[in-house]
């Protein structure tokens, strides 16, 4: 027969154990790199000037186009992208607004992006969408804000 002293002894190590496995908090730059799915984006982020944006004190929020979204815009945008240093950083801006929002937060209605543009946010249930995009995985939890991995680009309004 086990004790309960023993079964606490338990329960104590594991719980022990899944803290060790837990990275520590980390700002939305930092932990948006330990994403495997946001090789794309982390990488046009820097290219773009916004590592030290996402570090910032915030709070931010950061709907982050998974690799696969990335895949999906033409060749040819993704390289006038590259080739305009501007243009990437008003792209990826549109994806970022001020304060933090996590997936309870959101609210049906408009939300105005770093670029300048409003972002349509919707949201039935557990199921929410940012303009054209689908919410993959919500509330990454960062020390400056919150991100959550969208399964496409989003592009700003022409001007």
């Amino acid at each position: 027969m086990i004790r309960r002293s023993t079964l606490f002894a338990l329960a104590g190590i594991c719980l022990l154990a899944a803290c060790a496995t837990t990275p520590a908090p980390a700002p939305l730059a930092d932990t948006l790199a330990r994403e495997p799915q946001l090789t794309t984006f982390n990488r046009l982020a820097a290219q773009a000037g916004l590592t030290e944006e996402l570090r910032a004190a915030g709070p931010l929020t950061v709907f982050a186009p998974s690799d696969e979204a990335f895949k999906a815009v033409p060749a040819k945008t993704m390289e006038a992208l590259a080739a305009d240093r501007a243009q990437l950083k008003a792209v990826l801006s549109y994806h970022i607004i001020d304060g933090r929002m996590a997936a309870a937060d959101v609210r049906n209605g408009g939300a105005k992006s770093r670029q300048g543009a409003n972002l349509t946010l919707a949201k039935a249930g557990s199921f929410i969408t940012v303009d054209d995009a689908v919410v993959q995985q919500a509330d990454i939890v960062a020390t400056n804000g919150v991100s959550h991995i969208v399964d496409r680009v989003l592009m700003p309004p022409k001007k």
